[in-house]
């Protein structure tokens, strides 16, 4: 009884005759390269080690779950997406992925303890300890990792995406899992660029973008409006028609306080309680900018710029082509000079803070440059959140996430707005920017935009699929005029191609 009851790691012991029994005599190198076997495919090294129905059963359960991750890799891939941005699921394999990680580990070290020599020296005694950690480590560190990120992202699903009490004055009503666009054939997705901030009085958009989105193709068109249209109309019959003059956002005082980026924050605060939303503002602007452009918006999506560099760090930065210096700080009308300047040149990789400059730099530029730069930055950030990139650095990306993106957009249409990101990922897109060369902001033309838009909307559903331009592309360098506000517009300006439009092409 005394032998049996002895400290296995005394060396100089006899085992006792049960384990010699069930155990293989195997030399050392051999029970090290059996734990890594072992470890590589769970079981094996102990049925090795003669622990038959064990590791039979280790084994069975590891190839049923190899079967059913390459039958999810390969047939399930649409499923997997959308279990991805559905909390409940996320919260299951937030805990399996770990749970499975520990099952692994305890397999890892059994295996190695039922393979061991018992007379080993004590450098052997340290190699092996050794191996099987990494081995561990190996095993249980991604698992765990994939783990916290399922639970980051549950985290970033529940905090950005609008929940079942939110208050919406323009989301669709009607919206089903089986239904998810209400029976539309396009999806329209206001895009804002948030311009608050601590030294700001509320949010102005500096940004204003709609993506128009066909949801059998993916083909999407890019509106832009600059944020100093005026004059701007709001729907017919709406509390917000009947609340203005003329059903239009207009009146006296400051002209700067009647451009539609003045939307967001004076129509809550000229008409409190007048839409019952959760953001109001937002509501407004969503109806402004619709019928500015003829269109219904469904969702919109903000970006709050002063979070926007935090972002771009995240993602280790951005590359964009500038094809003509672009001013860091300064101020054209109180005669204050940047603090530098970004030069151009192809393919410049830029960190958050100089990629903020170049999406908002104004001193020697105009309006209209500038919806050129953002869409540029944002094209770039597109482009870089690539898989690897969103891997490596999901969790500085999810935290900033959460503090610098607000949206309508429901977190129950999460899957459905997954399958279209990948149809639009390989649809055409194409953008127009309605700048002084299309209309004239101070006096603009609504009939016409109507046109320009139900136009290339029309362009767009008969577009097939096209394969995606090369990233960054360089166009030889041609003579480019700078715009001018007294610039003739052209109401048959095309519509422009993103990749082309963002190429390298330096003004001269």
């Amino acid at each position: 009884m005394s032998e049996l009851v002895r400290d296995e790691h005394d060396t100089s012991s006899t085992p006792p005759v049960t384990d010699r029994r069930r155990r293989r005599p195997v030399s050392f190198t051999s029970a090290l390269l059996l734990t890594v076997a072992g470890a590589i495919v769970p079981g094996l090294g102990l049925l090795a080690a003669g622990r038959r129905r064990l590791g039979a059963a280790v084994l069975a359960v590891a190839v049923a779950l190899l079967v059913f991750i390459a039958w999810i890799g390969l047939t399930q891939r649409r499923s997997l997406l959308h279990w991805l941005v559905q909390p409940d699921t996320l919260r299951v394999i937030g805990i399996l992925l770990p749970m499975v990680g520990l099952a692994w580990m305890v397999v890892i070290v059994l295996t190695y303890r039922s393979l061991r020599p018992w007379n080993i020296s004590p450098l052997q005694r340290i190699l092996g300890s050794a191996l099987v950690t990494l081995l561990v480590l190996a095993v249980l560190t991604p698992l765990a990792v994939g783990g916290r990120y399922a639970q980051v992202q549950r985290g970033v699903v529940q905090d950005v995406f609008a929940g079942t009490e939110s208050r919406s004055a323009t989301r669709p009503k009607n919206v089903t899992a089986a239904d998810p666009w209400a029976g539309q054939d396009r999806v329209n997705v206001l895009l804002l660029g948030g311009d608050g901030g601590k030294d700001r009085s509320g949010i102005r958009p500096d940004s204003i973008q709609v993506a128009s989105i066909d949801t059998h193709t993916g083909n999407t068109v890019l509106f832009s409006l600059p944020r100093n249209l005026e004059k701007v109309p709001f729907p017919p019959g709406s509390s917000l028609a009947k609340a203005y003059k003329g059903g239009v956002y207009a009146g006296p005082g400051d002209q700067l306080e009647w451009m539609i980026n003045s939307i967001y924050r004076n129509v809550p605060a000229q008409h409190p309680g007048l839409l019952d939303s959760d953001n109001p503002g937002a509501d407004a602007t969503k109806l402004a900018v619709g019928q500015a452009l003829g269109l219904k918006l469904d969702y919109y999506v903000l970006i709050n710029l002063q979070g926007f560099a935090q972002l771009v760090n995240a993602l280790g930065g951005i590359t964009v082509n500038i094809n003509e210096r672009v001013a860091i700080g300064g101020a054209t009308d109180e005669g204050i000079k940047p603090s530098g300047y970004l030069h151009p040149g192809p393919n410049q990789h830029l960190d958050g803070y100089h990629a903020l400059w170049f999406a908002r730099g104004r001193y020697g530029a105009d309006d209209y440059q500038r919806m050129l730069r953002q869409r540029c930055a944002m094209k770039a950030i597109i482009d870089q959140a690539n898989p690897g990139t969103v891997l490596t650095r999901y969790e500085a990306i999810a935290k900033t996430s959460k503090h610098i993106v607000l949206t309508d957009i429901p977190g129950s249409l999460l899957p459905a707005f997954v399958d279209l990101s990948m149809k639009v990922k390989g649809g055409d897109v194409k953008s127009i920017a309605f700048t002084n060369k299309i209309i004239k902001p101070w006096n603009p033309d609504y009939k016409l935009i109507h046109k320009r838009v139900s136009t290339a909307l029309a362009a767009s559903e008969k577009a097939p699929p096209t394969k995606k331009p090369a990233t960054n592309r360089t166009v030889k360098p041609t003579p480019t005029p700078k715009p001018s506000v007294s610039a003739t517009p052209d109401p048959n300006a095309p519509a422009d191609s993103l990749a082309d439009a963002c190429a390298y092409r330096p003004i001269q």
